[in-house]
């Protein structure tokens, strides 16, 4: 997959933000847990880059929830990381990645 052709190209200097991903993700993937996913760009400061997400911070937010929330949120995140890296996402959102 070629970054220049996927939608969620912005122009240079505007941060990527995680609420306009979370919204992407949910609209491709048929999940229930959309409310935890928005509670994760609460815990980073809504509204979050998408840079404030990482494995350490996704960490600390599941030590947050209660116990009964968080395995399912845990399942979540391993998933909607995976949809970050595979889709390009993460690259995107780096600077270093801005086409010219």
């Amino acid at each position: 997959m070629q970054l220049q052709n996927l939608p969620h190209q912005r122009p240079a200097r505007q941060p990527l933000l995680l609420r306009q991903v979370i919204d992407t993700y949910l609209e491709s993937h048929a999940h229930t847990g959309g409310r935890l996913l928005y509670q994760l760009d609460t815990y980073l400061g809504s509204p979050a880059p998408l840079l404030a997400y990482t494995k350490l911070t996704g960490e600390a937010w599941l030590r947050t929830l209660p116990e009964e929330q968080a395995q399912a949120a845990a399942t979540l995140l391993s998933d909607f990381r995976a949809y970050l890296r595979d889709e390009g996402w993460l690259d995107a959102a780096r600077p270093v990645n801005q086409f010219d």
